[in-house]
């Protein structure tokens, strides 16, 4: 026999499938790559509006994160980490202690009013989207976030790392770490203009199967015989393979958007189950797969039609490691848009239990 709480979902479904009203106060985490990590959005008189990140702190992150069950708080970015939101921005100067089970019970300025703009939105980075708490490497220098100087951080300063052994192993390590693909360049020669700082590592020798650059080895922090001349970079292939749910009933619905050559574009509902689905699912955190909707489902998207005929096994880490015909290759419309219902629907059993009792 199935748990109380299944069999309330199981009657939902077949009662309300998917319409799920957002609530006054509801949060939800935009613009990242994990359902756990984005921009901070709140629903207020029917409108989702954004957070000014004056005053944004830990705490006020760590209501959110609560907020949105994603265990606590690592970071609070602000200055539109996660991308410029649009519509109002609804909360400015939040004082959370930290212990407030909603976002709305914090003290803040009066809904709407507020000294920002969206260049100034904040957001959190929650414990179960299983990324770092916070940067120990970037990318400086170039436009693209997946190019650049590479810079470390250690006793509280930025600092370079020299281009002596720096070679693709090294530079793998770094892009899988920061999202960014596979290596293309390593290179050399301060290529993305000399740093200033400390330059902090020299001879990083990598295996290739390290969690981050800072896992491998090299000359103790501080200890080289370069100058910023040397100053070491990356090429990495960007973000293909970023996946988005878009106009669903909540986040973990919708149809099927992928990233590719900075551009959003569709997946064909051509050889689309699933196993697709699932990669999907799991990609943004959201449990697993219970529908592959194709036809439309969720509205004809725009743009490319990037992915066709995936034939993913339901063990990849993200959907552009599935087999598949090259990216843009296909024949497919619109009208055959993918699109996916995973399982985790937090959001829509609150109001289903609304309704139900």
């Amino acid at each position: 026999v199935a748990p109380p709480g299944e069999l309330l979902v199981a009657r939902c479904a077949q009662v309300r499938p998917w319409h799920c009203e957002p609530q006054e106060g509801q949060v939800r985490l935009a613009g990242g790559p994990h359902r756990c990590a984005g921009r901070v959005e709140v629903f207020h008189a029917g409108r989702w509006g954004t957070v000014c990140d004056d005053a944004w702190d830990l705490a006020d992150a760590q209501v959110s994160c609560r907020q949105v069950r994603c265990g606590p708080a690592l970071w609070a970015p602000g200055a539109a980490r996660f991308g410029e939101g649009a519509g109002p921005i609804w909360l400015d100067g939040l004082r959370c202690a930290g212990t407030e089970a909603h976002l709305a019970e914090c003290p803040a300025r009066p809904w709407g009013e507020h000294t920002c703009n969206h260049v100034e939105d904040a957001s959190a980075i929650c414990a179960d989207s299983g990324l770092p708490a916070a940067p120990q490497v970037r990318l400086s220098g170039a436009p693209d976030r997946c190019a650049g100087r590479v810079e470390v951080l250690h006793e509280h300063l930025w600092g370079t790392v020299c281009d002596d052994a720096w070679g693709l192993r090294q530079a793998q390590v770094l892009c899988a770490h920061l999202g960014c693909g596979r290596a293309l360049e390593a290179p050399g020669a301060a290529r993305y203009g000399r740093g200033a700082g400390p330059i902090w590592l020299d001879d990083v020798t990598c295996a290739g199967d390290e969690p981050h650059l800072l896992k491998c080895a090299h000359r103790a922090w501080g200890e080289h015989n370069c100058h910023h001349g040397e100053d070491a970079g990356v090429v990495c292939a960007g973000d293909s393979g970023e996946v988005r749910l878009a106009a669903g009933p909540h986040l973990c619905a919708g149809r099927v958007e992928v990233l590719h050559e900075g551009r959003w574009g569709t997946v064909c509902e051509r050889g689309w189950d699933l196993r697709d689905a699932q990669v999907v699912c799991r990609q943004l955190g959201c449990g697993q797969a219970l529908e592959a909707p194709g036809g439309a489902r969720f509205g004809r998207g725009s743009g490319q039609v990037w992915l066709s005929d995936l034939t993913c096994a339901g063990s990849e880490r993200h959907l552009g490691q599935c087999p598949g015909p090259t990216w843009g290759n296909n024949t497919c419309g619109h009208g055959e848009d993918a699109g996916v219902v995973c399982a985790d629907m937090d959001r829509c059993v609150q109001v289903w239990t609304g309704v139900l009792r």
